[in-house]
């Protein structure tokens, strides 16, 4: 509107000097724009969060302990196929393959996949350092590990879904920014 104002100014039937009218409308046009490009870049910072999520759930390959003790025999099975109360093996350089609980063992454990943090966290057996995250890598040492989730019911999956399902709330700046641009629409559109 402050641009159909402006040309107006132009034109010579102007209320107001056309340089003033033309310094609100470009005010106005830069706060639309900034407001428009700052939610576009935290919408797509969001999507390529999932995605990163979703590529870090590989299918990895378990090895499912027939006994839940370290030196069981054991039977390469895809992670999808484990269920909840199944008992695997992870040693130094292997994934863990799902969710679960140290039932023997202790090893050190990259968690980067999912904290970000680079440095490794020790894991253990009993404990409050018991639980391990799927899609983290095994860097050191062995761990039988009994999965707690069935598939689609892990960390990673809640997170990918939480990603996905956020609605994004709009920041104290940005609820500022909106009422201050409806005052100046209102103070600059109204008849004098």
């Amino acid at each position: 509107m402050t641009t159909g104002l402006w040309i107006q100014a132009l034109v010579g039937h102007g209320e107001a000097p056309a340089g003033f009218i033309l310094a609100v409308t470009l005010w106005l046009w830069f706060t639309v724009l900034f407001a428009n490009l700052s939610e576009s870049m935290a919408e797509g910072r969001g999507k390529a969060q999932a995605a990163n999520l979703r590529k870090s759930r590989k299918d990895t390959q378990a090895k499912k302990l027939l006994q839940p003790k370290h030196g069981s025999k054991f039977a390469l099975v895809s992670a999808a196929q484990l269920r909840r109360g199944d008992v695997v093996l992870v040693e130094a350089g292997d994934t863990i393959p799902m969710d679960g609980e140290i039932i023997e063992g202790v090893a050190s454990v990259s968690e980067a996949a999912i904290t970000g943090e680079s440095a490794p966290v020790i894991r253990e057996s009993g404990g409050d350092r018991s639980a391990v995250t799927g899609g983290t890598d095994v860097l050191s040492d062995w761990l039988v590990v009994k999965i707690s989730v069935n598939p689609g019911e892990t960390f990673l999956d809640r997170m990918i879904s939480m990603v996905e399902g956020a609605k994004r709330q709009k920041t104290p700046n940005e609820i500022a920014l909106n009422i201050l641009l409806a005052g100046m629409t209102i103070i600059f559109c109204s008849p004098q």
